[in-house]
């Protein structure tokens, strides 16, 4: 029997090392991070694991079971012949996109799965985790091919495990009680370095992943753009900033706003940031800890493009392209405030040891670009079951990068494209501005 081991939850204590070549080993990884995502789920209850508050989010369980199902279908079933699956309705249950199949159950209905309850679940997972133990003790023997798949799987996890987290704020904030996810520490009072704008000259650059190292299939292939002169927020946007706009009836006035921006506006009455609250004259925040007063010197959290894009020309700037966003961060060592930092929540943004330097340009908020989620020139899908399951570029939907405080670190490169609809509001998701060299 193979029992996973998560006796002590420590955000501390998650593993920091990401697959990245053929000469990681891969079997300690592949245990690192699939007791990280336990590590996750363990302060929760059967209940908060299986509910569902909103149809672009999952549950819990289902992050803990679909992530099994990856590893199930498309590495053990190719990989073992002969191999018996752990319940073969759960290779329908649990999936996604494969094979063109229309999704079993929709995505909107998947917090209705109170069967397989969650201990089966934690069974299913402990099953796939031996079967796929035992194809890791080959070592180096084992096919360059299926190693890949699993470096691929565990990569398409450690996303899961950022969903675990931004799906379970959504619901626990739709609580009357407004429960806390885990008692994380405040922050540490302190100011926001000032903003000021980086000058960045024209150029032409490469763009995109390159090297032996792991990346999504979106991040290549490396290409070339020319990037005209350019000036660069040195931080992102604060709540003390946004807060301005909110004011200035920034949320009432329909010229500063795209027109589906303001449709969605008025179809949800927005009036602020997702879990901003005001209360006897002042405003509060939900946090993964809970409800607190609002931080003004934190990064503003919790907006879609459409309001990132008002506040943007509301402020007589624009956003960055993702080509402009990753010519100034490819040149930048990887800090900042990730899940492992236990914050799980945006940070007043540091003054740079380098006053060129960006503060934040990694962690704390993801940082929506100007860039529609697009494929690179050149880009061809893989053949198979891997190119149906992760070679897809779905219309309307706009690129972020940087990561935030609940990605993982070892996650996250410049290179790193994510991608949402332009109102999801949901993810850790906020705002750096850029403008036309003056």
């Amino acid at each position: 029997m193979c029992a996973a081991k998560h006796d002590g939850f420590s955000l501390s204590d998650l593993p920091g090392p990401s697959p990245s070549s053929l000469e990681i080993d891969l079997a300690t990884v592949f245990h690192g991070v699939r007791d990280q995502t336990l590590r996750l789920a363990e302060p929760l209850s059967a209940e908060d694991c299986g509910v569902q508050s909103m149809e672009e989010a999952s549950p819990v369980k289902w992050h803990l079971a679909h992530t099994s199902w990856f590893f199930e279908t498309l590495v053990l079933e190719p990989a073992l012949p002969g191999y018996r699956p752990y319940d073969p309705a759960y290779r329908v249950l649990f999936n996604s996109y494969y094979e063109s199949l229309a999704e079993p159950v929709p995505r909107s209905r998947r917090g209705l799965l109170t069967r397989p309850p969650l201990e089966e679940v934690l069974a299913y997972r402990e099953h796939v985790d031996c079967h796929v133990s035992a194809l890791l003790a080959k070592g180096p023997d084992l096919d360059p091919q299926l190693r890949f798949v699993i470096e691929l799987g565990l990569n398409h996890e450690q996303q899961h495990q950022e969903l675990v987290l931004t799906d379970l704020k959504h619901a626990l904030s739709t609580n009357p009680l407004q429960p806390a996810y885990l008692e994380a520490p405040d922050p540490a009072p302190s100011k926001a370095a000032a903003h000021r704008w980086l000058g960045c000259e024209e150029s032409l650059s490469w763009i995109g992943h390159a090297g032996e190292n792991f990346a999504f299939d979106c991040e290549q292939p490396r290409h070339r753009v020319f990037i005209e002169a350019f000036e660069l927020g040195s931080r992102p946007v604060t709540n003390s900033e946004f807060l301005s706009f909110v004011e200035d009836d920034g949320y009432d006035r329909p010229t500063l706003w795209l027109s589906d921006g303001w449709a969605a506006r008025r179809k949800n009455n927005w009036n602020a940031p997702l879990y901003w609250q005001r209360r006897n004259g002042s405003w509060d925040v939900f946090t993964l800890s809970g409800r607190r007063p609002l931080g003004l010197e934190e990064p503003v959290c919790h907006v879609s493009y459409y309001e990132a894009d008002a506040y943007a020309r509301w402020s007589n700037a624009r956003l960055p392209t993702e080509s402009e966003w990753e010519s100034v961060a490819a040149g930048l060592p990887l800090h900042g405030n990730f899940v492992e930092r236990g914050l799980l929540h945006p940070a007043p943004a540091p003054t740079p040891s380098n006053g060129e330097a960006p503060s934040q340009i990694f962690g704390d908020v993801w940082e929506w670009t100007l860039s529609p989620y697009s494929p690179y020139p050149g880009f061809r899908p893989a053949r198979g079951a891997l190119g149906e399951y992760n070679g897809k570029f779905m219309c309307n939907q706009m690129t972020l990068r940087g990561g935030s405080c609940v990605s993982p670190r070892a996650h996250i490169r410049a290179t790193y494209r994510n991608f949402f609809f332009p109102d999801a509001r949901w993810q850790f998701s906020g705002i750096r501005l850029a403008r036309n060299a003056t």
